[in-house]
C-alpha cells in the first residue's frame, strides 16, 4: 500500500507528534483531514504556526473525540486513520482518571467503530511504551507483559486491546503503533526535553528535576513519524503491535548533562520531591527492541539522539517558538 494520493485523518493533528504527523503526510502526497480538538479560541494547536501555504492544503475538522458521532464524520471518506488524539500526561492522570478512561479508552472505540462502519482501508492507533512499565527484561519486545503502573498506563493498555478485539473479531485492518519516548520542536513543557531545555535557555542557575535514575528510549520525532507511516504502508503489519524506538537508552541525570553539553549552558541539578511520581508508579527502564519494525518495514531511526537534541534545542532557542513555555514551574 502506498500513501501518495490516499486521503488520511489524523486525530491529535492540533498536538506535538500529530502537527509532524501531518507534514509529513502532506510531503507524502496525501490529502490530509485533520482533526483537531474543538475550543471557543478557534485554535487549532501547533497547525497555526505552519506555513500559509501548508495549512491552504489541510483539511481541518474540529471535533472531540470522545463525541461518536463528531468523529463518525470525520473518518467518513477517508482511506486511512492515525489515531493520535490522547491525554497523555501522567502527573495528570493520577489527578482525573476518568478523563483519561474518557479519552483514551471511549475515544479509541469511537475511532474504531467508525472505521468499521465506513470500511476504512487502515486505521493506525497510537499506543506507548508506558503500557510495559518497568522493563521485566532488556530490550523490551512486544510480548513483554503490560503493566499499568499510572492511570494513564492502564488506559492505553484498554485503548491497545479494544483496538486488538476490533481486529480479531471484525477484521478491521488495525495495526498498533508503540513508539518509545518521542521529543522534538513543539513537544509540551511537562516532558522531560522541554523541562531541562527551557529552564537551561532562561537562564537558571538551578535545574529542578523528578528522579534522575531512570532511563527512557528517545526518539525524535521526525523518526517516530516516519515509522507510523511505515506501518500505515506496510500489509503484513495489518493485526499486529509494532514497537518504534531507537534501542538505545539514557538515565535522565545523564540527559541532563548531554543537554548542558549541546547548548553550551550549565546549571545545577536539585531534586524537586513535587516532580517524583509515587514509587510504585515510576517507569524506571524503558529500552526498545525494534526488532519487528524493522523486519515489517525496513524502518530505523535516521536521527542520533545527539542529533535530534541539537535540532530541539536549536528550536527552542528562538523566542517565538518558546514565549508559551512555563519554563519556571512544574508543568503537570
Amino acid at each position: 500500500m502506498h500513501l501518495k494520493g490516499k486521503k488520511v485523518l489524523v486525530t491529535g493533528a492540533d498536538g506535538f507528534i500529530g502537527s509532524h504527523l501531518v507534514e509529513a503526510l502532506l510531503d507524502e502526497g496525501c490529502s490530509v483531514k485533520a482533526f483537531v480538538y474543538y475550543n471557543s479560541f478557534n485554535s487549532w494547536g501547533w497547525l497555526d504556526t505552519l506555513p500559509k501555504k501548508k495549512l491552504k492544503n489541510i483539511e481541518i475538522f474540529s471535533g472531540d473525540i470522545r463525541d461518536p458521532n463528531g468523529v463518525r464524520s470525520a473518518v467518513k471518506g477517508v482511506d486511512t486513520v492515525f489515531h493520535l488524539a490522547a491525554l497523555i500526561g501522567i502527573p495528570f492522570s493520577y489527578h482525573s482518571p476518568d478523563s483519561y478512561i474518557d479519552t483514551n479508552v471511549k475515544g479509541t472505540l469511537n475511532v474504531l467503530q467508525a472505521a468499521r462502519d465506513y470500511g476504512t482501508s487502515k486505521v493506525v492507533v497510537t499506543s506507548t511504551s508506558e503500557v510495559y512499565g518497568t522493563a521485566l527484561y532488556t530490550p523490551i519486545d512486544e510480548k513483554h507483559p503490560l503493566q499499568g503502573q499510572s492511570p494513564y498506563s492502564a488506559s492505553k493498555i484498554g485503548a491497545d486491546k479494544i483496538a486488538e478485539s476490533f481486529h480479531l473479531s471484525f477484521g478491521l485492518p488495525v495495526v498498533t503503533a508503540r513508539p518509545f519516548n518521542t521529543y522534538g520542536p513543539r513537544q509540551s513543557a511537562r516532558a522531560i526535553i522541554p523541562t531541562i531545555a527551557t529552564q537551561l535557555l532562561n537562564g537558571a542557575k538551578e535545574i529542578k528535576l523528578g528522579s534522575l535514575a531512570p532511563t527512557r528510549d528517545l526518539n525524535y520525532v521526525a523518526d517516530t513519524c516516519a515509522g507510523f507511516m511505515a506501518l500505515a504502508a506496510s500489509p503484513t503489519a495489518v493485526g499486529k503491535t509494532v514497537n518504534i524506538g531507537s534501542g538505545r537508552e539514557i538515565s535522565v541525570g545523564d540527559l541532563a548533562a548531554l543537554i548542558m553539553k549541546i547548548s553550551g549552558k550549565r546549571a545545577r541539578i536539585k531534586t524537586d520531591i513535587t516532580r517524583t511520581r509515587p514509587a510504585n508508579s515510576e517507569v524506571e527502564r524503558l529500552l526498545c527492541d525494534n526488532a519487528l519494525i524493522s523486519s515489517l518495514t525496513g524502518w530505523k531511526p535516521a536521527f542520533t539522539l545527539e542529533k535530534g537534541l541539537a535540532r530541539t534545542i536549536e528550536w527552542f532557542k528562538d523566542p517565538k517558538n518558546s514565549k508559551g513555555y512555563k519554563w519556571d514551574i512544574y508543568n503537570v
